[in-house]
């Protein structure tokens, strides 16, 4: 998928990840970027055109689809976690609801929403932003992984069906990036940089490819699969 000429959405962009993403886009030459925010108002990022996006409503995502008729590349950024809660505390089940409600129903329904429009572009990208809590759990974090293995596999299913009408499906798994969402995480581990991730993303973005291990400790993760015991299984 070339980025130059392109016409990019993206979800979460007024900050984090997703302003980075609608800041590497512009830089990599894309025409046109929809920057997507529950506030449109908090999208300060100049050259963007500010769309309100709250990937829990249905009635936003409709209207999204029906303004951005011209896009060809989106980018599913948008997630939440929570602290404090696991699936055994009381109030496990409620967390769990609302981060489904984000991070997994959010992006199908975004993705259902923008598939024909991409049909109609030419078949363009979907990129889902997931992680090595796709495929790991630990200690403090029982929830958040749930969601995102959820969406792991939300997003090998959306490839399968979105192949036909040549839509290139990529997913990225990525570590611990220096966004608010990370603050008070438990442990000490390795960080990446917003505009790191990026750059690596959308390289493999341009080179056509189906999944893309954006950092060191997702590329160790991956790996550890074929460990005995597998990675999944430790602590």
């Amino acid at each position: 998928m070339k980025i130059q000429g392109s016409t990019a959405l993206v979800t979460g962009a007024n900050r984090g990840l997703g302003l980075a993403y609608a800041k590497g886009l512009l830089a990599a030459g894309a025409k046109k970027v929809y920057a997507g925010a529950r506030d449109p108002a908090s999208v300060t990022l100049a050259g963007v055109v500010p769309v309100k996006l709250d990937v829990t409503r249905a009635d936003d995502i409709a209207a999204a689809a029906a303004l951005c008729g011209d896009v060809d590349i989106v980018i599913n950024n948008a997630g939440i976690t929570v602290r404090g809660e696991s699936m055994l505390s009381d109030g496990g089940p409620e967390a769990m609801r609302q981060l489904m409600e984000t991070n997994v129903y959010g992006v199908w329904s975004v993705s259902r929403a923008f598939a024909p429009v991409l049909a109609a572009n030419g078949g363009g990208a979907l990129v889902n932003m997931l992680s090595v809590l796709s495929w790991v759990s630990l200690p403090g974090t029982s929830i958040y992984p749930v969601t995102k293995a959820a969406a792991w596999s939300l997003t090998n299913g959306l490839r399968n069906e979105l192949r036909g009408q040549g839509t290139q499906v990529l997913g990225v798994h990525a570590g611990l990036i220096e966004t608010d969402m990370i603050k008070g995480f438990p442990g000490k581990l390795p960080t990446s940089r917003p505009q790191d991730i990026v750059d690596v993303v959308l390289q493999a973005l341009e080179a056509g490819e189906s999944e893309v291990l954006a950092d060191d400790i997702s590329r160790q993760i991956k790996a550890g699969f074929t460990k005995t015991p597998s990675v999944y299984l430790g602590s």
